[in-house]
């Protein structure tokens, strides 16, 4: 299961110059999370850091760890038709990039 969330305050770096107008008479925009949990371990190639040895669960399996042709499939849609701003290609912000930049989808 995955939760993404996002909120900027619409500068041209997260509008894509001002591509992305924001509707200011919905504001105020807010977000919430009641009883949220987030429990994760680093990446460390080719698998997991907390990964188990015995393999007895679905996230300790290979599968887990990288997406499949359709799930690429899909991410490369969704890169193409909804990603407004990503701050993995970011340079002007970031000379140096944060080191989950370097992570492939494609792996």
């Amino acid at each position: 299961m995955y939760l993404f969330s996002s909120i900027w305050n619409a500068d041209d770096w997260a509008t894509r110059g001002g591509l992305e107008k924001t509707n200011w008479t919905l504001a105020p925009f807010e977000s919430s999370y009641k009883d949220f949990s987030f429990d994760g371990c680093q990446w460390e190639d080719p698998y997991p850091a907390c990964v188990s040895t015995t393999t007895q669960n679905w996230w300790d399996q290979y599968p887990a760890w990288h997406l499949s042709d359709t799930q690429k499939m899909d991410y490369a849609w969704v890169q193409r038709n909804l990603v407004i701003y990503d701050y993995c290609k970011d340079y002007a912000r970031y000379p140096k990039l944060p080191p989950e930049c370097s992570l492939s989808p494609w792996d």
